[in-house]
């Protein structure tokens, strides 16, 4: 691979926030994962990217700190009291002259390098994006209605209409046809294409970046919980592109052992 090619490719840099403090996993950054704390996996898979060219673990927590430095990756201690990741990687952002900052979550240790690759390159492609974000299919009806899953409508073009909790776009004749929404998804099993889960990754514009965590939160980012909502409302572009691979949030004890036990099974696999 010619170096100076490489070197053109690599356009961004990855801020990973990572606090201690978990109200289902304390600690979770630091639990272990074949043997590695779980922010060292995000880490690794952030710097194989080919369009990431430093990767950044922001945190408050000097434990965290610690492992990933003696790990031979780099960190930041920023602030404890931030209200948001975006609000901590936003504070990293503003010592750094990149012009693209990608947030990747501290929690997703099984994410494909190239999921970020897509939304780096979507935010160049498209002039007028301020930020990126991913997706990714819903195969069932329990996604749909989990109000723990974000979901995201698009325009033709790939831009951001709308986020929510609640199932969008809302399937009213079937719902009508049928009676509830339930019915209608069971019955309708097709209608679950309609829809596409929103995942947590985000490429900002740097400026845009430090601009949008001064803003107030806005009325609909308040009442569902999302700070994306935020951007809409004052008419960001948001371009929103399909995930390379479905990924797993580590949340719960049941995602930590899911997340080992597929880790396992490649390692068997490729062994």
């Amino acid at each position: 691979m010619d170096p100076t090619e490489s070197n053109t490719q690599q356009i961004a840099v990855a801020v990973i926030p990572a606090r201690y403090d978990s109200t289902r996993l304390p600690g979770k950054p630091l639990l272990l994962l074949g043997g590695k704390p779980l922010v060292l996996w995000v880490a690794e898979r952030a710097l194989a990217a080919r369009t990431i060219s430093r990767v950044i673990v922001a945190t408050d927590d000097s434990r965290i700190m610690d492992a990933v430095e003696a790990a031979g990756f780099e960190a930041m201690m920023t602030r404890s009291d931030h209200a948001s990741g975006s609000d901590r990687v936003a504070e990293v952002a503003r010592g750094l002259d990149s012009g693209i900052i990608v947030n990747v979550q501290g929690d997703e240790p099984l994410i494909e390098p190239d999921t970020i690759d897509r939304a780096v390159d979507a935010l160049i492609e498209d002039g007028e994006a301020m930020m990126a974000t991913t997706c990714e299919m819903i195969d069932t009806a329990a996604d749909v209605l989990s109000r723990s899953v974000v979901k995201v409508v698009m325009d033709d073009r790939g831009r951001a209409l709308s986020f929510s909790r609640n199932p969008i776009p809302f399937p009213n004749q079937a719902v009508r046809h049928h009676g509830s929404i339930e019915a209608a998804l069971r019955n309708e099993p097709a209608l679950l294409f309609s829809f596409r889960k929103h995942t947590g990754l985000y490429a900002y514009r740097r400026e845009f970046l430090l601009e949008f965590t001064g803003w107030p939160q806005s009325v609909s980012e308040t009442a569902e919980s999302l700070e994306q909502l935020r951007a809409l409302e004052r008419g960001v572009t948001i371009k929103v592109v399909e995930a390379a691979a479905p990924s797993i949030g580590v949340d719960t004890k049941n995602d930590l052992e899911r997340v080992r036990a597929m880790m396992e099974g490649k390692m068997e696999f490729i062994a």
